[in-house]
């Protein structure tokens, strides 16, 4: 086995695959090597997240993830087309249920049409219903550019992409990396069961993006912690009362988006996700334990700061992820007529959230550079949906830091 490369990406979800795809079409006498731990690619925040191609509605005008998720979406949409991946550009609706969301919702829209986002508009009670007929609202958003996808299907795209450039780039997957050693002109990157020596590193790893950088010998004053999202999926009896998205005004005090709606472009429907803590960084249940994990999260002082700020939104949070009748309160507020039979309890995915010393939540995009290494320690929601984007400018970021040729 090839054990050379000229770059290596540590985490092949959907933004490292990305960033080899766009490095080898970019610069393709480069060959890239992108490692990942587990059996398949894709396998947490990409193949757990809700299938959403998001618009780019929400983010703050002329942050780095309004630009990239409308100009991602855009590709993404074009890609999916191009290879003939299944998706569907159904539109969402976002609903304003009470008087006190309405400032927010129009925030919400002025962003939008900062951000540049196509075929959005302001939406009476009566076009809600006519868009979504069991859904309770006095005014909302339209959001006709929305759509949805298996990411999972998209990743293993690029993985094929990558392959097909036949310039000896690779995805290797069961390749955990345990360590780094450092020599003057390239890295040996270790894993549990072989050595690869690459001339630059970059390291996408998600939920683990903090502990790799600090492993590679980087510094980050930033941790990550998992937040758990669980759904429900509607029963047959209950898929009759949603036909596409349905999502609330959210909270502008949090990145979450609040308990929606979302049909799924495989079949069916899932509510939710909610956001609580986890103790376990990739323990998809509701009582998943990790020592490690719990210690990271509780010895650094920015998650402290974080729960005080933030204990109330947390309790509240936590009462959804084990109370059947709370969780289907909360969807109600959308679909009054929803039902205790009506929903089931489905699967959970993890989000990695960056955290600031001092608590805060870090909303964009973050990169930490170390001799030959780059490591993305940030790349939140919507990096599905803006996954060519962001791997284009990690590539471009590269390309001039590396002095690619």
């Amino acid at each position: 086995m090839e054990t050379n490369f000229d770059i290596i990406i540590v985490g092949g979800g959907i933004v490292g695959l990305a960033t080899a795809l766009k490095l080898t079409t970019h610069l393709p006498n480069i060959k890239v090597l992108v490692l990942e731990k587990e059996k398949e690619v894709a396998a947490h925040q990409t193949g757990h997240n809700s299938g959403v191609i998001h618009s780019g509605i929400y983010y703050k005008p002329g942050s780095y993830k309004a630009k990239n998720c409308v100009l991602g979406r855009r590709e993404l949409v074009q890609f999916a087309k191009d290879h003939h991946i299944q998706h569907d550009i159904c539109g969402k609706v976002i609903v304003a249920t009470h008087e006190s969301e309405l400032a927010h919702m129009n925030k919400v829209y002025q962003n939008g049409i900062a951000n540049g986002v196509e075929d959005i508009e302001i939406i009476d009670t009566k076009r809600i219903k006519e868009i979504e007929p069991h859904c309770e609202g006095i005014s909302g958003l339209w959001v006709g550019c929305t759509g949805i996808i298996d990411y999972v299907d998209v990743a293993k795209k690029y993985v094929e992409l990558i392959h097909a450039k036949n310039n000896g780039s690779k995805v290797l997957t069961s390749q955990k990396v345990i360590g780094f050693e450092k020599s003057s002109d390239f890295t040996t990157v270790i894993t549990e069961s072989s050595k690869f020596t690459g001339k630059y590193i970059i390291s996408t790893a998600g939920l683990q993006a903090d502990r790799v950088t600090k492993q590679e010998g980087a510094s980050t004053d930033s941790a990550i912690v998992g937040f758990r999202g669980d759904y429900y999926d509607l029963t047959e009896k209950g898929l009759s009362k949603v036909k596409n998205l349905i999502y609330p005004v959210p909270n502008p005090k949090f990145p979450f988006l609040g308990v929606h709606f979302t049909r799924m472009i495989k079949g069916g429907t899932e509510c939710g996700p909610n956001a609580v803590f986890v103790f376990d960084r990739e323990g998809y249940s509701r009582t998943a334990f990790n020592l490690k994990d719990t210690a990271a999260a509780f010895t650094y002082m920015g998650t402290w700061k974080f729960f005080g700020k933030h204990w109330k939104f947390g309790l509240d949070e936590y009462r959804g992820a084990f109370s059947k009748t709370y969780f289907l309160n909360r969807l109600r507020k959308l679909i009054p007529d929803l039902q205790m039979d009506d929903i089931v309890s489905s699967r959970c995915g993890i989000r990695a959230m960056a955290l600031g010393p001092e608590g805060e939540m870090l909303d964009d995009f973050k990169i930490e550079k170390h001799g030959n290494a780059m490591h993305v320690i940030n790349s939140p929601s919507p990096a599905a949906t803006a996954s060519l984007a962001y791997g284009n400018e990690i590539a471009l970021m590269a390309t001039e830091y590396f002095s690619l040729k």
